[in-house]
């Protein structure tokens, strides 16, 4: 079985032009080559999934830059250890990055400790936030859909025999919504 040298080139914005990013792809030997015009804030990309849908094990990923791949550290560490799970060697060109070499390898590990690294930083972050908002005494999460007097008319609505349906709908909310109203007044 024959391995490829797949390129991804990427550009943000429909008037960015690839064509240096193709030109540098095909110097280092890269066909097939997929483009891209998409922001690289999410990996939900069109042309990402059909590149990444056909590397193989033993196939190796080319971008011009890493950045070209994806924003995120995380993303970018996932991306990363997805693809090392599956065999395949990934190389940037201008950071000289190559996962087939014990450098490259090493950078690999050390993006990952500093992904972990953030990771936790934003986990943290979250939870002191919640921490002070508690302590402020706001609510956390999505406000009540109902106010205490509009769950006591569903209730008196439910109890003089008007289906749940009919409640929802004069209130403004989802038939789940009144279940739970009413189940809670059991």
């Amino acid at each position: 079985m024959a391995m490829s040298i797949t390129g991804y080139a990427r550009v943000s914005t429909a008037d960015q032009d690839p064509a240096s990013q193709i030109e540098a792809l095909r110097a280092a030997g890269c066909d097939p080559i997929y483009i891209e015009h998409a922001s690289g804030t999410t990996m939900d990309r069109s042309q990402w999934a059909e590149c990444n849908r056909s590397l193989g094990r033993g196939d190796t990923l080319v971008v011009v830059r890493i950045d070209r791949l994806g924003r995120s550290l995380v993303d970018l560490v996932d991306t990363l250890d997805n693809l090392h799970a599956r065999g395949i060697q990934f190389r940037s060109l201008d950071e000289r990055i190559d996962t087939s070499t014990a450098l490259g390898r090493m950078f690999y590990q050390l993006a990952g400790a500093f992904a972990e690294y953030e990771r936790t930083l934003i986990s943290e972050r979250t939870r002191a936030g919640l921490d002070v908002a508690r302590a402020a005494g706001r609510r956390i999460g999505r406000p009540p859909a109902l106010t205490e007097e509009q769950k006591a008319s569903a209730r008196q609505l439910h109890a003089q025999g008007h289906s749940i349906a009919a409640i929802a709908r004069v209130l403004g909310v989802s038939r789940a919504t009144i279940r739970r109203t009413i189940a809670k007044m059991r």
